[in-house]
């Protein structure tokens, strides 16, 4: 399976644009604002959550990861959270959804949260100047499609990059043929 694209995570942001806007207005016809705009995060959020685990390699732990996802939005939709708490739960599962299934290290994790934060204020910006629904969700998901150019797993501060399989399977076979030359040397 491939790994997620920019230009895929771009289109998806728009069909979840378009959906999430248009699906508010239907919402908003039958529902209070509050509680349209708590369906939506919470629709938007699972089918993102579903995008991810389609997309990831990682195979074990799906039904786990979504079982759990469905138990705290449960949770969160019953208990009396305030607005932001509610917005921020939901950013933080998907956070974590893709620090499982995508990243591999601390580093790389603490970067994809910074990207969380960094599409949410942009939402939010969005938001304040164009009053737009469709907008605010166009800028933070097409910021989250940004999250494919972090690295699974780095490290900034070293310049020794971790070992593969290869390169252990390598320096292995080498130390082998060096403590063979030096039995050798010594047994002249």
């Amino acid at each position: 399976m491939k790994q997620p694209t920019f230009f895929e995570g771009a289109v998806l942001g728009l069909l979840a644009s378009l959906v999430g806007s248009s699906g508010y207005s239907a919402l908003i016809s039958i529902f209070h604002a509050d509680f349209s705009l708590r369906i939506l995060v919470a629709l938007l959020s699972f089918a993102y959550l579903l995008y991810l685990i389609s997309r990831s390699r990682e195979r074990i732990g799906r039904i786990s990861t979504v079982s759990v996802w469905l138990v705290i939005a449960a949770s969160a939709w019953f208990l009396p959270l305030p607005w932001p708490i509610y917005v921020l739960l939901h950013l933080g599962l998907i956070w974590l959804v893709r620090t499982l299934y995508f990243h591999a290290g601390f580093l790389a994790a603490l970067a994809d949260l910074g990207l969380l934060a960094l599409g949410g204020l942009a939402a939010l910006w969005a938001l304040s100047q164009s009053n737009s629904l469709f907008l605010a969700l166009w800028c933070f998901f097409l910021v989250q499609a940004l999250f494919i150019v972090i690295p699974k797993q780095f490290y900034p501060f070293s310049r020794v990059q971790p070992h593969s399989e290869d390169s252990q399977d390598t320096f292995q076979q080498a130390y082998r043929n060096a403590q063979a030359a030096v039995r050798k040397l010594s047994s002249l």
